[in-house]
């Protein structure tokens, strides 16, 4: 007995070829990268803190400072790059040290040479690890900063900008808070970059009249940071933490008739 063609069941047509999903490398699928990233810039911190420590201390410096004077007089080229890059690893990877290489650095280098590097080093530093922060550790700072994001993200709605500005010139939040809880907000790469750059120059001034003022680094071993201290530097930073608040009462003013 034949059977009828209408009784038989349809085979199964083959699905269509599947689009390939999308591969996001900040996904939590693919958190090893984010370890992975943190582990060489630790490793690579810890190798060179242990490598140069004793070369890098000031008592080891001091006695070396005619050799570095006349090293950076014979190759002033490779020095600025070497410093620069040094700069921008520290300020980058939110390591210690960012103060004593501003005074370090303008004592060797010089006022003017020492505050173009500093301000653009800092800035680049500080954009790196927004970035990174933005990128690639976003789940891991969310929950280490939530208390500040919360907060940040409340002034930068009411000022925007400005309150980026203020930051960098009071240090109310360390610099390193700064940059990766900014990277956690809606902020544009670019508006953070030169507000930064902006406002972090008034204190990268500070820092370099004070660093070109040591005459030598065995006046700074023997009496410290205390020894550069003078009434002209205690003005410099009162001047510094009412700056911001001056600028706020312009704007007001401004807005005032403006409006």
């Amino acid at each position: 007995m034949v059977t009828s063609d209408s009784h038989v069941s349809a085979a199964p047509q083959p699905a269509g070829p599947r689009e390939p999903d999308r591969v996001d490398p900040c996904r939590p699928g693919r958190s090893w990268l984010r370890w992975v990233v943190l582990a060489l810039f630790l490793g690579s911190a810890t190798v060179m803190f242990f490598l140069f420590r004793d070369s890098l201390s000031l008592a080891t410096l001091a006695t070396q400072e005619s050799e570095w004077r006349d090293y950076y007089q014979v190759h002033p080229a490779l020095v600025l790059l070497l410093a620069f890059l040094i700069y921008v690893v520290v300020t980058g990877m939110s390591l210690p040290g960012a103060a004593v290489l501003s005074l370090v650095y303008a004592w060797y280098l010089g006022f003017w040479p020492a505050l173009m590097l500093i301000s653009f080093a800092s800035t680049l530093g500080a954009s790196l690890a927004f970035l990174l922060s933005r990128y690639l550790f976003r789940d891991l700072f969310q929950s280490r900063f939530a208390q500040h994001l919360v907060s940040f993200n409340s002034n930068l709605e009411k000022e925007g900008a400005f309150y980026l500005f203020t930051l960098r010139l009071i240090p109310a939040v360390p610099f390193f808070v700064i940059n990766l809880v900014m990277g956690l907000t809606p902020m544009k790469v670019r508006t953070f970059w030169w507000v930064s750059q902006v406002g972090m120059l008034p204190g990268t001034v500070v820092f370099c009249w004070a660093g070109s003022s040591v005459p030598s680094l065995d006046q700074l071993v023997e009496q410290g940071v205390s020894g550069i201290i003078t009434p002209q530097l205690f003005i410099g930073f009162v001047l510094l933490g009412a700056f911001p608040l001056m600028v706020r009462k312009l704007l007001g003013h401004f807005r005032g008739h403006s409006g």
